[in-house]
């Protein structure tokens, strides 16, 4: 059985979309319905993703019109990407009662990456800290405690989620550990993605803790290995146009802020969510 999750690169929604299009013919023949809905419900999370809202509540509506009592993980997977088409587009208050269904539906089916799934983003469209920290929480504990290894794989994101409420809240050091966590959950998955956000986090976090230097060399390290790869990472250059500034050195920080500028001002999302950051970046170069 194809495992639409390993099919995955959330960098690439197109290319990922066309995988799961070419799919369609095979799942479509061997005859099981719950299957076929799912994999419409990942073609409508590609579109989200390319911020094609219309395009992704169409295909959804397509799944909607064919739930049955026996197409019960579908359902599940249709009330998570409807909640994150309505989350990605600025309607939070459609996407909350969504992922909340989906928790409930998921929980009732025993399963757990599902349910850790939509836990994860009632904490994400939840506008309330306490309840994000809470929702978060909810969701560790149930893929701490499970034997699915697809629930367990969701440890890295929570630890850096829950990490993020910690910063949110100035508490820095209890950030810092949970990033950590993160750090080590990634290199043990051998996830150099993966590995290279959480230790992003971590350096920021230190530069937070007033740890510039350890911050100005983890992020100079970050910028080394991404002179390797195809693709750059904005964020880097974010982050080291800022430990510049701390630093005092303002032609540095000018120059990083150009090239994270040029990178981020391409990201839609980025684009669309971060105006304030992409402002000072122009601003600062």
């Amino acid at each position: 059985m194809i495992d639409f999750d390993q099919l995955w690169n959330f960098s690439q929604p197109k290319e990922t979309e066309e995988k799961f299009r070419s799919l369609v013919p095979d799942v479509k023949a061997a005859g099981n319905p719950d299957r076929l809905l799912e994999l419409y419900t990942q073609i409508a999370r590609t579109q989200g993703l390319q911020r094609l809202f219309a395009e992704a509540h169409a295909t959804l509506d397509t799944v909607q019109a064919q739930i049955t009592d026996e197409t019960e993980i579908a359902e599940v997977r249709l009330a998570l990407e409807r909640g994150r088409v309505f989350n990605s587009s600025g309607e939070k208050e459609k996407a909350m009662p969504l992922f909340l269904r989906a928790f409930d539906l998921a929980t009732q089916c025993e399963n757990d990456a599902l349910a850790v799934d939509a836990a994860h983003m009632v904490a994400i469209a939840d506008k309330d800290p306490s309840l994000q920290h809470e929702w978060n929480l909810k969701a560790l504990a149930i893929a701490e405690a499970s034997r699915d290894p697809k629930a367990q794989k969701w440890l890295g994101s929570l630890y850096n989620n829950i990490g993020w409420t910690f910063h949110a809240q100035g508490r820095f050091n209890e950030a810092l550990d949970m990033f950590q966590k993160a750090l080590v959950f990634r290199e043990k998955q051998r996830d150099p993605v993966g590995t290279r956000v959480a230790t992003w986090c971590v350096a920021r976090t230190h530069r937070s803790l007033g740890n510039i230097d350890q911050a100005w060399q983890m992020q100079k390290s970050l910028e080394k290995e991404f002179e390797t790869l195809p693709e750059k990472d904005g964020y880097v250059f974010e982050e080291l146009g800022e430990l510049a500034l701390l630093k005092s050195e303002r032609e540095t920080a000018r120059a990083h802020f150009a090239r994270a500028y040029e990178i981020l001002s391409q990201d839609k999302w980025f684009a669309a969510n971060e105006s304030a950051r992409l402002e000072r970046m122009k601003k600062e170069s």
